[in-house]
């Protein structure tokens, strides 16, 4: 009983969230509208299987082919046509039985009608379970629309057709709104509002575009000329440009050893950050890209940072290993959390080896470091403090031993302190936390005395491990209030650490940052941003450097991924499926031209950014791969041009090689990977 009210109080929280941030925060405003969107239970009308999905601002697939529309879009509709209580109210395109719910718990009398049998069952099933008894629900044609029933204070079609049908304008009542989509190609519809002002006068109003499965029917399309696909038409770009522009505009990649790859990226030279990312974490071709573009970087452009979305305390021993340093003097295992594979692989391995070879003959202060800026390996960051701390500060040590203390319980499983903090008592373990890194700093100058033989090196790396203590308590005590909290305490962190990195190697110093793409591109220019008030590194590099800071995406249509299920299992090798029809990626496979380069900054091809500049589809998988749900899991909204300078694409890829976690017997543990 008592885990059923926690499902009901998360499905209600989750609702709360979806109508303050993806719904009023967008500008609907009609109090009718916000109240029946909080009361009816989005995760009660999609597909089983996609209920944690259920409250992201998207649509989702349901059965027959068609979608439930995203909340946003199903309160926009109900707003613009005024719907009031009392009113008759017909709606065309029944689909799962949402939007009717949603209009029932304002309107009088709500009809709706739904051509595929199936779904009109399922409705009114669904319908009875909820106690919705002000629905009536019709299979057939829409587009004639339900003239028994007629006239009708509002009429809303959830489906795009080629033009109003006259059957559905006459069913008005005068004063009547009507609220559609049309448009001659399924990715060009513009949503419209109808207001029927006499017998035969009405007005229209353009209320932006959208993107909607097609309306079949007598007055709509003809079921056999449904439009499939078809490109959205820039200002300027004819229908189908896109791919042709794509084709014209791409550099196409050599092989990553031959001599011609490096010098295609000589033109980003100039950045103060070059961030590289990629659309998965289990792609080989990501990261032996991402190696090359780094090699020729370091090797002729001065870059000296490798900061990668890894964990401080597991690339600190890589970074040791690359410039040559003495190794801790506690035995190191590196990259044994879960998801091991991501930096514990051959691609990762050999780039290491290069660093560290290369770094061998350059004058210390010059050689190339290995840093991690992200937030997770809480246990191994206050080991590394406490460490420090018995060398120069026994005292310290002490404080510092009771003082994580409190955070001991949940070293292994930081994630349950998240839940332990909602009782009284835990959450205090935020300041003696927060005084264990003022106290390291108040005496930073006396610790630094200690350690002129390495040039405070030491002592920087100990306040890192502080630091990321201190945002690792704070990610986990916020991640139950929400995800946009977290993800942007995590990223703002990892920024953090990168511009701690910057200073500490000098005013001249230059970064390559290896990240996921969902981490790397603007988030300003995705629903990452702009619905879910999500931050991230590249979006914050912008803002920092200008156009200092170039953004690479990285990108592929198939092969197959390194990935896990769930969180914490075994990593398999998946299948990638081709991507969606209605992706950036399907239009770079449509380009015909397998692996190519294509700069997207402004003044390098216009036609090819305003033909792209529309949102589309982008597809984000990180070391969870679902491909059963890939629609609803893996996918968003992203604007690519605002997103990224430039854009890396792959037709088909391969898993990356992962290495064992076991030692082989005989090698020292001193080696980063203990092979």
């Amino acid at each position: 009983m008592a885990r059923h009210a926690t499902q009901i109080d998360h499905a209600t929280l989750d609702r709360e969230r979806m109508v303050d941030r993806q719904i009023a925060a967008r500008g609907v405003t009609d109090w009718r509208v916000l109240e029946a969107m909080r009361q009816v239970p989005r995760e009660a009308f999609v597909e089983a299987g996609l209920e944690e999905f259920a409250y992201q601002d998207s649509p989702l697939p349901i059965a027959q082919g068609q979608t439930i529309s995203q909340p946003f879009i199903v309160a926009l509709m109900i707003a613009a046509a005024a719907v009031k209580p009392g009113d008759r109210v017909l709606e065309i395109g029944t689909g799962s039985g949402y939007a009717a719910a949603v209009l029932s718990r304002i309107a009088g009398k709500v009809y709706t009608v739904e051509r595929h049998g199936a779904l009109a069952d399922t409705a009114k099933q669904r319908f009875a379970q909820l106690g919705h008894r002000n629905i009536e629900v019709r299979h057939g044609d829409g587009t004639l629309g339900w003239p028994e029933a007629a006239p009708f204070d509002a009429i809303i079609v959830t489906a795009g057709g080629p033009e109003i049908p006259e059957t559905l304008r006459n069913q008005l009542k005068i004063g009547g709104r009507l609220i559609m989509p049309i448009g001659v190609l399924a990715n060009e519809q513009r949503l419209v509002k109808v207001v029927r002002d006499g017998a035969h006068a009405f007005h229209e109003e353009d209320l932006g575009a959208v993107r909607f499965v097609p309306l079949v029917g007598e007055h709509g399309w003809p079921d056999e000329a449904v439009p499939v696909r078809a490109e959205f038409k820039a200002p300027g770009v004819q229908p189908g440009a896109p791919a042709e522009l794509l084709r014209t505009a791409a550099e196409p990649l050599p092989q990553f050893d031959d001599p011609a790859f490096g010098p295609l990226f000589d033109r980003f030279a100039d950045a103060r950050v070059l961030l590289l990312g990629e659309a998965t974490h289990g792609t080989s071709e990501f990261y032996r890209a991402r190696a090359s573009i780094t090699r020729r970087l370091i090797e002729q452009h001065g870059f000296t940072i490798v900061a990668v979305e890894a964990d401080w305390p597991d690339a600190a021993a890589i970074d040791r290993y690359v410039r040559h340093k003495a190794p801790s003097a506690v035995a190191e295992r590196v990259f044994r959390r879960f998801p091991t594979w991501m930096w514990r692989n051959v691609e990762v391995h050999d780039f290491v080896d290069w660093l560290r070879a290369h770094n061998e003959g350059i004058d210390p202060a010059r050689r190339a470091g290995f840093f991690g800026l992200d937030i997770y390996n809480m246990s191994a960051s206050m080991r590394a403090v406490i460490d420090y701390l018995d060398r120069v500060d026994p005292e310290a040590a002490r404080v510092a031993r009771e003082r994580y203390g409190c955070l001991t319980p949940w070293q292994n499983n930081p994630a349950t302190y998240g839940r332990a903090v909602l009782s009284a008592g835990y959450a205090k373990c935020e300041a003696p936390i927060i005084a264990m890194l003022r106290d390291l700093f108040e005496k930073q100058m006396e610790y630094r005395r200690q350690d002129r033989q390495h040039d405070g090196e030491v002592f920087f790396d100990a306040a890192q491990n502080a630091r990321l203590v201190a945002s690792a308590e704070r990610y986990y005590r916020v991640m139950y209030y929400g995800a946009a909290e977290s993800w942007n305490l995590r990223d703002r962190h990892m920024f953090e650490t990168l511009e701690q990195l910057l200073k500490w190697r000098g005013r001249s110093s230059k970064a390559i940052v290896w990240a996921h793409n969902s981490h790397v591109g603007d988030a300003a220019a995705t629903d990452m941003g702009v619905v879910r008030g999500e931050i991230n590194i590249g979006q914050l590099c912008r803002e920092r450097f200008g156009k200092a800071a170039v953004l690479i995406g990285f990108g592929t249509d198939r092969g197959t991924v390194a990935a896990a299920t769930d969180w914490d299992g075994p990593m398999e090798i998946k299948q990638v499926r081709p991507a969606h029809p209605d992706s950036y990626e399907r239009l770079c496979r449509d380009s015909g031209v397998d692996r190519f380069l294509v700069d997207l900054r402004e003044g390098q091809s216009p036609n090819l950014r305003r033909g792209l500049l529309y949102p589309r589809l982008e597809r984000a998988i990180g070391v969870i791969y679902r491909p059963e749900t890939e629609l609803a899991s893996h996918y968003f909204d992203a604007s690519l041009p605002r997103q990224f300078d430039a854009y890396l694409w792959f037709d088909e890829t391969r898993a990356m090689t992962p290495l064992p976690t076991t030692q082989r017997a005989g090698v020292p543990e001193t080696y980063p990977f203990g092979l």
